[in-house]
């Protein structure tokens, strides 16, 4: 396929597949409380459903990179989109907790090699002064997933059963399997490197305890002597891949992309960032469902506001990153989503629903602007050879940060609810409302960490995107 005809179809291929994983997410977590009394368990143990998948993601994501150079980035792709619409259906099927989670798991799997994969293609077909408008065309319609996945499983939820929401992504994953066959470019490797296992054992234990401790820690399983070793024994893990990455002449990830200024500040500064923001997804249903006791149909009608505002965002994005700079942007951006997450402190029983709405337009503004500006300044310094290193780099911690960012928001809320049963209303409410403000100090206080940039980085995008 020529160039042109890539850059033509190219953005709907991988906006397809990232439609049908973002629709995937907003309707897991719309359905939890729905899932919880199916499977008689609490919503908030229900969150390794949600945990277990972004881990997946997490402990996966390394490999995506050297798969997509030894196999080519179509090949890849196709198979991940396979994978994730399989697991779909095994979710749809499952009997129990633990089945469920196994099948996410999967679905993870997929999920990956998918859109690391798809993000690879597009650094490599776009030059950089294209690249921020490539990737805005590819977020703008795939943003239609959060926003009919809340109401689209509200209603499924409503009308029919939690099971039913998993088959709605079927038709999407065969669409996007087709797309792929016939327009997405196949990229491969210059040279061909072996898979670093001592890399990807060290990597991905050390992440999976990490991830695994936070979250049996938000549900008091276990006690502080045994948490603080096995968090001693996880941060010792990914030290010792450090170690060995620095001695490592094909490393899984290579971390001397980090001496890139603009590549370190988007990564770093992305993690934290989204730490503050990852709790929301799963907090937000469980305010409106447990907490004012909307059906699940009305809370994912006020999930849809934010998705609307960050389609409508990512239509000016471009203008404003070109006018003020990604540093000026990221910094104050970045307080202004803490302060709008603390302003979810006053919405209880009786809140007018205006007030509700539009605190969610507010948050979808500003999360739209923040992540195409954290997501696209990554690969303003980075050389094409390293592109998909960066690529797979970028993805894990990313997907790392939401998982601790669900972790966080869980814990807080379980730890401030105590032994109160999560049937209490008000005090459900509250230990909410406290998870809420931790996420939003967590979020003000990240935008420290984007003073390092300086004010040209990130013009070699964002001047030659401007219209």
């Amino acid at each position: 396929m020529d160039t042109t005809a890539a850059k033509r179809y190219l953005p709907w291929v991988v906006a397809t597949a990232l439609f049908m994983e973002q629709l995937d997410s907003t309707i897991v977590n719309t359905a939890i409380p729905s899932m919880a009394a199916s499977l008689q368990v609490t919503p908030l143990s229900l969150k390794a459903v949600v945990t277990s998948y972004i881990l997946s993601l997490a402990v996966s994501i390394p490999v995506s990179g050297w798969m997509a150079d030894r196999y080519g980035t179509r090949r890849v792709f196709m198979s991940a989109v396979a994978i994730f619409t399989l697991a779909s259906v095994l979710c749809g099927l499952s009997v129990n907790s633990p089945m469920l989670v196994a099948a996410r798991l999967l679905q993870g799997l997929g999920a990956a090699m998918m859109m690391p994969v798809g993000r690879l293609t597009i650094v490599r077909t776009f030059p950089k002064s294209e690249l921020l408008s490539a990737m805005n065309f590819v977020i703008v319609p795939a943003l239609i997933g959060p926003l009919l996945g809340p109401t689209v499983g509200g209603l499924i939820v409503h009308w029919l059963t939690w099971r039913d929401i998993f088959f709605v992504n079927v038709p999407v994953g065969i669409t996007a399997i087709f797309l792929a066959h016939r327009y997405m470019p196949d990229y491969h490797g210059e040279a061909a490197r072996p898979l670093d296992l001592i890399g990807l054992v060290l990597f991905g234990t050390g992440v999976a305890l990490l991830s695994w401790l936070l979250e049996i820690f938000g549900e008091h399983q276990i006690d502080i002597t045994s948490a603080a070793v096995l968090f001693l024994i996880a941060l010792s893990l990914l030290l010792a891949y450090g170690w060995h990455a620095r001695d490592s002449a094909y490393p899984l990830l290579q971390l001397a992309l980090f001496k890139i200024r603009t590549f370190r500040v988007s990564v770093l500064g992305g993690f934290i960032t989204r730490i503050g923001v990852g709790g929301l997804p799963f907090l937000l249903p469980l305010l409106y469902q447990l907490g004012l006791g909307l059906p699940a149909w009305q809370s994912g009608l006020l999930m849809m506001p934010s998705a609307a505002a960050a389609m409508g965002m990512k239509l000016i994005s471009v203008r404003v990153l070109n006018r003020y700079g990604y540093r000026q942007v990221l910094i104050v951006n970045t307080v202004l989503i803490g302060l709008t997450i603390s302003l979810y402190t006053v919405v209880q029983q009786g809140t007018p629903l205006y007030l509700i709405v539009a605190i969610s337009l507010m948050l979808g503004f500003f999360n739209s602007l923040q992540f195409s500006s954290m997501n696209s300044i990554a690969y303003a310094d980075v050389n094409a050879a390293d592109s998909s290193m960066a690529s797979t780099i970028a993805s894990s911690m990313q997907q790392l940060s939401m998982s601790f960012g669900l972790a966080t928001g869980s814990l807080v809320t379980g730890w401030f609810l105590g032994g109160l049963p999560q049937s209490d209303r008000m005090a459900l409410t509250g230990a909410i409302h406290h998870a809420f403000l931790t996420l939003a100090v967590v979020t003000i206080l990240s935008s420290l960490t984007f003073w390092s940039l300086r004010k040209e980085d990130g013009e070699s995008i964002s001047k030659g995107s401007a219209p």
